[in-house]
């Protein structure tokens, strides 16, 4: 993979370097934007290439574009300020140059990043700012894809009737200028709402469509995704061996194609279905290979971090060396016609030099007040799901409290000597104790546990394979520092049956004498 990535590489500045005309210009850029998904670091590195001649032809677009890429290079890797920067640049150029087009799909790239951000309202701004330029240029298909940005804005906050609404526009402008493609994405947008919603049969009938549209071009890889989606939507609805043929499919086109993402994705979803048709050694063998991808991408996004950082150090080092180079040349060209002048020129590069120096303080210093800002949301969000979790915790409580004294108040009327209501009361207490331990409320318990305790999670699952999901659970209350009553009325036991829980526990794990659980779980 990494002779390929040279290769490419090679291509690419084979015609770039000596490449001038502007007919030239949409293939190299096309070239790079191949290029990052194999190398972003050679790719940055062609791009600044491609930027420094437009700078220097004076050629606007060119160099608009260069940056829009390179911005979008560091928003995949992460480096959102950095990204910013690069998109105000492009967006700055566009609209002085009146490239309308141009500068609202850098708008569209500024919402994204905003939204990856949670500044929800502020990528909303500026998904309206790109559809106002796209439609005073009456540029359908940026209206289009504005559309479903706005609509995938909408559903990401649970505002479904809106999501609808603009989803549903984009695909109105999709059809009337025939894109299939365009068409096949916001069918897709359609499932994911009808899924989120449960509304499986909707979402299915749309994930379909948009796979058709894709096979109409004999591009069923790229919907690789949707497969995907099928096979969840089908084991959703309990048709297990249906879903199993796209889960499988969908694995064997990620792994052909190198997608670890997806490839992650269908190994979870095929270990969901053998679990529910309880062959759990499948399931677990698929489970791992997903963990494993997971692992490999983590790595790998890392490395390319590093290698990214290390070019943009070495790029800013070269450049600081050329601008030595030259004011060391122009030294000994006026050396050799004045002294007077050189005296003079020493005393201008040294304030050239201290001038640098304060440049380089004050940009390392907003640097340092950009990557604070990006640590604040970071915790911000953290703080956010905390919050979530122990007011999830207490509404379990509390209706668990709730549901304990209506079960003790029916059975004393069971007691009661009016035989003719004992049988009705016994089956509204049989109702309640099955509600008590409702594993859906766990479900949304764990979703947000494992948000905020992810690394206690991670340990937890390497150290002990063996655990059921009761012990999970135990583990999880002890980690959330809650005291013994609140944990029995959580899950629906009582204090005995917590001791010896507890107890069991103990053993499994190997806790020495004098140890507690709660000093065992604050220590993974």
């Amino acid at each position: 993979m990494k002779k390929k990535g040279v290769y490419q590489f090679i291509v690419l500045c084979l015609f770039i370097f000596p490449a001038s005309a502007q007919d030239s210009l949409q293939r190299q850029l096309q070239a790079a934007a191949t290029l990052s998904q194999q190398s972003p670091d050679a790719a940055f590195l062609a791009l600044r290439k491609m930027h420094d001649q437009a700078v220097a032809s004076h050629d606007d677009a060119a160099a608009g574009k260069c940056l829009q890429q390179m911005g979008r290079i560091c928003f995949t890797l992460g480096h959102y300020a950095k990204s910013l920067e690069y998109y105000q640049e492009a967006a700055t150029i566009f609209g002085n140059s009146h490239e309308q087009a141009a500068e609202a799909a850098t708008m569209n790239d500024i919402g994204l990043l905003y939204y990856r951000n949670i500044n929800k309202k502020a990528a909303k701004v500026q998904y309206d700012k790109a559809f106002a330029l796209y439609k005073a240029i009456n540029n359908k298909p940026g209206m289009a894809a504005t559309y479903g940005y706005i609509g995938h804005h909408y559903e990401k906050q649970q505002q479904y009737d809106s999501a609808f609404f603009f989803q549903h526009l984009a695909l109105k402008q999709y059809q009337a200028i025939r894109d299939t493609f365009g068409m096949a994405g916001i069918y897709e947008n359609l499932g994911t709402i009808h899924e989120d919603l449960e509304k499986y049969d909707s979402a299915l009938y749309y994930f379909q469509n948009a796979l058709r549209l894709y096979e109409l071009h004999h591009e069923r890889s790229a919907g690789i995704e949707i497969i995907n989606n099928i096979g969840d939507v089908l084991r959703k609805t309990g048709e297990y061996k249906r879903s199993m043929p796209f889960s499988k499919e969908a694995l064997a086109i990620a792994r052909n194609t190198n997608n670890k993402y997806q490839e992650a994705a269908a190994g979870k979803d095929i270990a969901k279905t053998f679990n529910l048709l309880g062959q759990n050694d499948s399931a677990y063998y698929y489970m791992e290979q997903s963990r494993k991808c997971l692992a490999e991408i983590y790595s790998a996004q890392n490395n390319q971090q590093m290698n990214f950082l290390q070019i943009i150090y070495d790029t800013n080092k070269k450049n600081d060396e050329i601008i030595q180079l030259e004011n060391s040349h122009k030294m000994n060209r006026i050396i050799y016609t004045a002294i007077v002048i050189v005296v003079v020129l020493l005393v201008i590069l040294c304030l050239l030099t201290i001038s640098r120096q304060k440049l380089k303080i004050s940009q390392e210093k907003a640097e340092k007040e950009r990557n604070a800002e990006i640590n604040r949301v970071q915790k911000d969000q953290l703080e956010l799901k905390s919050k979530q979790l122990a007011t999830h915790t207490l509404d379990v409580i509390q209706r668990n409290q709730f549901l304990d004294e209506l079960r003790n108040s029916l059975s004393q009327l069971v007691q009661d000597d009016k035989r003719d209501q004992k049988k009705q009361l016994q089956q509204l207490v049989l109702k309640i104790n099955q509600t008590v331990n409702h594993e859906k409320q766990w479900k949304e318990f764990t979703g947000i546990f494992e948000q905020v305790h992810q690394v206690f999670f991670d340990k937890l699952n390497a150290l002990y394979s063996d655990l059921t999901t009761n012990d999970i659970k135990l583990l999880a209350l002890h980690k959330m520092n809650m005291d013994s009553k609140d944990m029995a009325t959580i899950l629906g036991i009582s204090p005995d049956s917590l001791r010896v829980a507890r107890y069991r526990l103990r053993k499994k794990l190997n806790i020495p004498e004098g140890d507690t659980l709660n000093t065992f779980v604050q220590g993974l």
